[in-house]
């Protein structure tokens, strides 16, 4: 009998992370006999790699900081063992590697585009634009998650429009889901949305693009602003990076440590969740948001910044709230919007789990990959 097509995903590193989520999502959810998967690493797999259901090979190549042109070669023999049909690589930091696989004659060559480097924020780097240009004749199909992404390949890069397929990331409503019975208690957390308290929280790599400190500064203001929310506003702060020492700093000048909690990096995303009241992403720039759709789909009405792929995610004023990038005044006064009106946090959570369910299924996701894998492979033969 004959093996199903194989598809190698190339990714700079299998850690926590949005993209790192829907890869692993997209893996789990494909049927056994219309694709094998593997996934190569440029640099390693941390312990993330648990979370890959089934036989599925890791491969990591340790790529070494700065130019390391070696392991372009490496990916080269790789892809000649495992001869798959397809390779998709994702970012800018997997993209060099469409050279490798149109070597190594890889019939099907997919890119994804999921979010801005963190050099580049914006998309208006030169040098980067002028790399995409130089790979895109290696490339037969390109899939941005976002509109924003979509307009920049095909305005900056100038990818023909034949060549480019939108596919927005699914969230599991299997995993995210509002707790049963009203807010549940998060394990660790010393504040608690039960006693009439109100978490504001976010979850993501604490580093510059995602923007925290902007959300801090916020949290700060509204207690500047309402002295009388120090008695129900709390902030939580999840993740791992640079910038969560910073906030510490931040809040510890302002003597407002006791009312934030900042765990670090969690396992329990989808607990968490059901332990907050408003979701918050600060990010500087975005393509889809993973975080956005958890919380969405988890109940919470998200207040996000109006960059990327947010405002295709969040409808202003029905599920949520859109602030400036980096306007720590303008966020402030969306928390103060919610804490005011206490029945609008119900509202648009439940507007949110609606949109969910609706338009950004993973299943829907993941069918629509397949059929643009089929389709390619339909074409190259």
């Amino acid at each position: 009998m004959k093996s199903p097509p194989l598809v190698a995903h190339i990714i700079y590193r299998l850690g926590i992370g949005g993209l790192e989520n829907g890869l692993v999502n997209l893996i789990n959810r494909t049927p056994h006999d219309r694709y094998r998967h593997a996934i190569i690493c440029l640099k390693d797999a941390t312990a993330f790699r648990e979370r890959v259901a089934g036989d599925v090979p890791v491969y990591e190549l340790h790529r070494s900081e700065g130019q390391d042109f070696g392991v372009y070669g490496r990916i080269y023999r790789l892809l000649r063992q495992l001869e798959p049909s397809i390779v998709h690589t994702r970012n800018l930091a997997a993209l060099e590697c469409q050279i490798p696989a149109w070597l190594a004659r890889v019939p099907g060559r997919v890119h994804g585009e999921h979010g801005w480097d963190v050099f580049d924020p914006d998309g208006t780097n030169r040098k980067y634009q002028w790399l995409r240009r130089c790979v895109r004749p290696f490339v037969h199909r390109y899939i941005p998650l976002s509109r924003h992404l979509e307009t920049y390949l095909r305005e900056k890069i100038f990818v023909p429009e034949e060549k480019v397929t939108r596919i927005c990331n699914g969230v599991d409503t299997s995993v995210f889901y509002p707790a049963p019975g009203g807010k549940s208690m998060i394990s660790g957390c010393p504040f608690d949305s039960r006693e009439n308290q109100v978490l504001i929280g976010t979850v993501g790599r604490m580093h510059g693009v995602k923007d925290q400190l902007t959300l801090v500064r916020a949290f700060m203001r509204l207690l500047e602003r309402r002295p009388e929310f120090r008695a129900t506003a709390r902030l939580v702060l999840v993740g791992e990076g640079p910038l969560r020492e910073e906030a510490r700093q931040v809040l510890g000048e302002a003597a407002l440590e006791r009312f934030a909690w900042l765990p670090g990096e969690r396992s329990d995303v989808a607990d968490i969740l059901r332990g907050l009241d408003i979701f918050v992403l600060p990010s500087r720039a975005e393509g889809i948001s993973n975080t956005i759709l958890e919380a969405m789909a988890s109940g919470l009405p998200v207040i996000a910044t109006e960059v990327g792929g947010n405002p295709e995610l969040v409808v202003h004023g029905v599920t949520g709230l859109l602030v400036p990038k980096e306007d720590s005044d303008a966020m402030a006064t969306a928390m103060e919007a919610y804490l005011d009106n206490t029945s609008m946090i119900a509202a648009h959570g439940a507007a949110g789990q609606k949109r969910v369910a609706e338009s950004f299924s993973l299943d829907g996701m993941v069918s629509r990959y397949l059929a643009l894998y089929d389709e390619l492979l339909n074409r190259r033969h």
